[in-house]
């Protein structure tokens, strides 16, 4: 059964394929801004790091969660996608006493419908970070 839904996915959705836009800081290591079967799309936890290298791990929970989100954003808009498509976000916190802060910003990215949505405190983030999220997102014509 198992590997009939596998193949019934793959036949469905297409083949995987890498995405990256200039607009968001570049992938370091071994992993893609984000991926996507063409009818949904995963994109790489984003820090506050921006596209131009700067990393913010200095400032407040609510710059960096703007951040973070702008490079989500960034990632969405290189495949004609926006917060609106957002199926699912995961938030993950240096510090778990800082989600009232990072709720705030974070709630202005999603006016109405906002996604699904974990938060949790990580025993340490790259970079020596405050925040990172990845969110999934589907194309509405999928």
């Amino acid at each position: 059964m198992r590997g009939r839904i596998y193949a019934i996915c793959r036949l469905s959705d297409g083949m995987k394929r890498t995405v990256s836009t200039d607009d968001a800081p570049e992938a370091v290591g071994a992993y893609s801004q984000a991926t996507t079967d063409g009818s949904t799309l995963y994109t790489a936890g984003q820090i506050p790091l921006t596209p131009d290298g700067d990393l913010h791990a200095d400032a407040d929970i609510a710059t960096q969660t703007e951040i973070a989100l702008d490079n989500v954003m960034a990632i969405l808009a290189a495949e004609d996608l926006a917060a609106e498509d957002i199926l699912k976000t995961t938030v993950f916190l240096a510090d778990i006493d800082d989600f009232a802060e990072m709720n705030e910003t974070y709630k202005t990215y999603f006016a109405a419908q906002p996604p699904a949505r974990s938060a949790v405190q990580a025993g340490a983030l790259p970079k020596g970070v405050g925040v990172e999220i990845e969110a999934v997102a589907t194309y509405p014509d999928a």
